[in-house]
């Protein structure tokens, strides 16, 4: 970088904190959650939501198990005034769910918020005003004693105010841009404002410390919040609310690691909308914990839903690698993660412990209400595994182990060819064409078993066998004796064509369950020259799917001269 540009920068003050805790700390318990999608969110929406639009996402919040919504800022704008109305006049709030309305420290915006409230149950009103030092020095010239008596004034309005409405009051303060504010100053005006409201451990206040904007590491953070809650006055009274913005990339961090030092509540946006880099994500705070065994009491088991409602709603869209949420998330490309996961899979169901341990998913996607069907998806990158994956899970045919290689590779030509991922119909028209369609040398007619003598000693069994083989468009009569009807049609092929090959692999399962399903076969063959070829089979009689299965790996040895390995 330009260092004359450097020079325009400098480190984040660190906090001299002595025996710090928060580190030796574990999260093994949900904060209080409080959604700020229809405010914060709302407001850096190139098109704010309409009325119809805020009505579907407060349900939607409500679906998920929010108690407490931020759903405006009924003084500064008319929609949300009326939004507000809309909930209490058309009874949308349930039992349990508290509105939460913003208010700058401001007479006339105070009287209005505590207009748009009256008729709800309860509500919590949010009080703010900017504390840092550059809003202080830049955009307000004030000192920190003016600052003081801004915020102290609107506490005592707010506190009157209630006194005068049938609704219930709780209080909220936030000193904004927390970050940018000396520790000293953010608690000595949260001091001062706990004095006007008078708070009780029974009746606690919301002191709502926000990175307004993100300045520091995470660790940072975790400091200033265990710094505070240490040194506050009546820690009792209070919930201590975190309210991180992502301009760092690093919210969802630096929101964990101050839970961990002490914090009590979290607000915060579905999938991170808000301002600039958006606020501290949820749904992955809350999926984070679920991974962790701790229950979240949000409830994201149809995420598919949320992100629905969530894109209709803002009109945003959620990153296909957004964590936990995003379309690609439970897909794999890479040949070694396929070969890891499908293994892993095949592994989890057979385990008793019941605990998820699947290679790179962290979580399970049924969980979510996601499927397995996409976990596992091919193009040029794609293994031998994933590519078996997508034939057993998505058509039901178990590839043997040694077949994966050949039929990866077919795929990867494919797929190189195509330049772009193949679905899996795709991936199973070219299995079809490869091996259950090709008659490009020999083709079956008709198989019939016309005597067969079964014994206890197998090598005393015997089948005799004709059949109809289509050779390059001509049709021959073979027939032959052997232990059993594939053993004979091997023999028939051998003496009545002249074809030089041994069976060395063969394997068979049921497509669905019933007797009239239809049964695959899979055989490997060594030619003349010891190469290996594969082919499979697939009909209603399994000793026909078979036969077909020789005939599919013949025509691949015949079709390709080179050797597969």
């Amino acid at each position: 970088m330009d260092q004359e540009k450097l020079k325009k920068y400098r480190p984040y003050p660190p906090v001299r904190l002595t025996n710090r805790t928060w580190p030796d700390r574990i999260i093994d318990r949900a904060p209080i959650w409080c959604s700020v999608d229809l405010r914060d969110g709302n407001q850096a929406l190139i098109q704010p939501m309409n009325l119809e639009e805020k009505l579907e996402m407060f349900q939607l919040l409500v679906l998920v198990g929010f108690k407490e919504i931020e759903v405006g800022f009924p003084s500064a704008s008319q929609i949300e005034y009326d939004f507000l109305r809309l909930l209490i006049d058309g009874n949308h709030i349930p039992d349990g769910v508290v509105p939460q309305v913003l208010t700058q420290a401001r007479e006339q915006l105070i009287r209005k918020t505590f207009a748009s409230v009256q008729g709800a149950k309860e509500a919590i009103v949010h009080l703010y005003n900017s504390t840092s030092t550059l809003q202080r020095d830049v955009v307000f010239k004030k000192g920190r004693r003016e600052i003081i008596e801004l915020g102290v004034a609107g506490a005592r309005l707010i506190r009157d105010q209630a006194a005068r409405t049938e609704t219930r009051i709780r209080y909220e303060y936030s000193p904004e841009s927390f970050t940018g504010t000396e520790l000293d100053f953010a608690l000595e005006i949260c001091e001062a404002i706990m004095e006007v409201w008078e708070p009780t451990p029974a009746n606690p206040v919301i002191i709502n410390l926000p990175a307004t904007v993100e300045m520091s590491t995470p660790n940072i953070y975790a400091d200033q919040i265990e710094w505070f809650c240490r040194t506050m006055k009546n820690r009792d009274c209070a919930l201590i609310s975190l309210h991180a913005h992502n301009d760092r990339g690093e919210a969802v961090a630096a929101t964990e690691l101050a839970l961990m030092a002490g914090a009590d509540r979290v607000e915060g946006t579905l999938f991170g909308n808000g301002e600039r880099t958006g606020n501290v994500d949820i749904v992955t705070l809350a999926l984070n914990m679920f991974t962790q065994g701790v229950d979240p009491n949000l409830d994201f088991s149809r995420i598919n839903k949320v992100i629905n409602v969530y894109e209709r709603c803002t009109k945003m869209k959620v990153h296909p690698r957004h964590p936990y949420a995003g379309e690609l998330v439970y897909t794999a490309f890479s040949g070694s993660h396929q070969d890891a996961i499908n293994k892993g899979m095949t592994a989890h169901e057979l385990t008793e412990s019941g605990l998820w341990e699947v290679p790179y998913l962290p979580i399970d996607p049924q969980d979510v209400g996601r499927t397995y069907e996409s976990i596992i998806r091919i193009n040029s990158q794609s293994g031998k595994g994933g590519v078996a994956y997508i034939m057993d899970h998505e058509f039901g045919f178990k590839l043997p182990k040694d077949m994966h290689p050949g039929f990866g590779r077919v795929i990867q030509e494919v797929s190189d060819a195509f330049g772009d991922e193949l679905t899996p119909e795709m991936i199973f028209h070219t299995f079809e064409k490869e091996y259950l369609l090709n008659t490009n040398g020999y083709g079956l007619k008709s198989f019939n078993v016309v005597k067969r003598h079964f014994d206890r000693d197998e090598e005393n069994s015997v089948a005799e066998i004709e059949a109809v083989v289509v050779v390059k468009g001509v049709e021959t009569t073979i027939g032959a004796t052997g232990n059993g009807p594939l053993d004979a049609f091997c023999s028939a092929l051998r003496d009545g064509l002249g074809l030089q090959f041994a069976l060395h692999s063969y394997h068979e399962h049921a497509l669905a369950r019933g007797s009239s399903s239809k049964a695959v076969s899979y055989i490997e063959i060594l030619d003349h020259d010891e190469e290996s070829w594969w082919g499979a089979g697939v009909d209603t009689d399994i000793i026909v799917a078979s036969i077909k299965s020789l005939l599919s790996a013949l025509n691949r040895s015949a079709a390709k001269p080179k050797k597969e390995v």
